[in-house]
């Protein structure tokens, strides 16, 4: 397993006993579905977030439109839209939360991972996750059953084609001798990062994954989650969560619970932030969907009065 200490984008996320905070794409709050996704307020924001010291965007995998489901994400294609995204920004990590790597062909997966690494900077810390909407599996033909053993393969593939030249490779999608995969990572790897339980055990996520990103719980059950984490990775892996926030214009309004998170006032989420730092969390990506306020005003506020609690781990920082 690699440390990624001169891998700028896991470098800028993670650290050993601190916190950083990346954004959810769409960044902007909606009713329903779809966002509305103006390019140039989305990008303008993004570079905000950078300029204040925001350590990530996450990009979701998001393959059709479900209506029970409920959310399309971002709309676009995530490798499409991070080259989007990288081409104007300069440090901001690009995250994936997550790609669905069961639907997608492992090669085409480790190419693209690979070309938006090299092309960004070293800027991707890949999020990978099984995927749970039969629906999708459905129109892609693809086995909900064998999620679990599809998820390890991908990974497996991955990592051989990222670090190995010419690599002899069977499994039940791949079949590669005689040929290589270009380009390769400057590392020879990219940090990944395991989503929930991708129907796997947590021994198996500490011994495999880079990094393990999972959900908001109550702070006192995610203290005993991240005590187990801790209990079976050898050597620092970082564990992050998302949290869903719709900020007050009031920075002293006490917290209110919504779907997967809170609204409340800056000073509250800063104190809840630094009660997720000792229990250990090291990053949280926030999703701004169910806020009341305009993205861009929440961003410029998170950045003057949070963000220095948690600056990304820039070399200027």
């Amino acid at each position: 397993m690699h440390d990624f200490k001169d891998h700028r984008g896991y470098s800028a996320m993670y650290r050993e006993g601190h916190l950083t905070l990346g954004l959810y794409f769409a960044i902007e709050s909606y009713a329903g579905a779809i966002p509305e996704m103006d390019l140039a307020r989305q990008i303008s924001t993004a570079q905000m977030a950078e300029r204040y010291g925001f350590s990530a965007v996450y990009f979701r995998d998001v393959p059709l439109n479900v209506p029970s489901f409920g959310d399309v994400g971002h709309i676009y294609d995530p490798w499409v839209f991070m080259g989007y995204v990288a081409a104007q920004t300069t440090r901001i990590a690009l995250a994936t939360g997550s790609i669905v790597s069961t639907l997608r062909h492992p090669l085409h997966l480790a190419k693209a991972a690979a070309s938006v690494d090299r092309l960004s900077g070293q800027r991707l810390v890949l999020g990978l996750a099984t995927g749970d909407r039969p629906t999708e599996f459905s129109a892609f033909n693809a086995s909900l059953e064998k999620r679990q053993e599809l998820f390890q393969e991908a990974l497996t593939v991955m990592r051989r084609v990222w670090s190995e030249e010419s690599p002899r490779i069977s499994t039940s999608r791949v079949e590669l001798s005689v040929a290589d995969l270009l380009p390769k990572p400057l590392l020879g790897a990219i940090p990944v990062m395991v989503t929930g339980h991708s129907r796997q055990s947590l021994e198996w996520i500490a011994n495999h994954a880079d990094g393990w990103l999972y959900y908001p719980q109550d702070v006192v059950q995610q203290a005993v989650t991240i005590k187990k984490w801790r209990s079976l990775t050898q050597g620092f892996k970082p564990f992050s969560q998302s949290l869903y926030v719709d900020l007050s214009p009031d920075p002293e309004e006490a917290a209110t619970p919504i779907h997967l998170g809170f609204r409340s006032g800056h000073r509250f989420l800063i104190h809840y932030l630094q009660t997720l730092r000792e229990i250990g969390v090291n990053h949280v990506g926030l999703n701004l969907k169910y806020g009341r306020r305009p993205a861009h005003e929440v961003v410029q506020e998170l950045g003057e009065y949070v963000v220095p609690y948690f600056a990304g781990n820039y070399p200027e920082a």
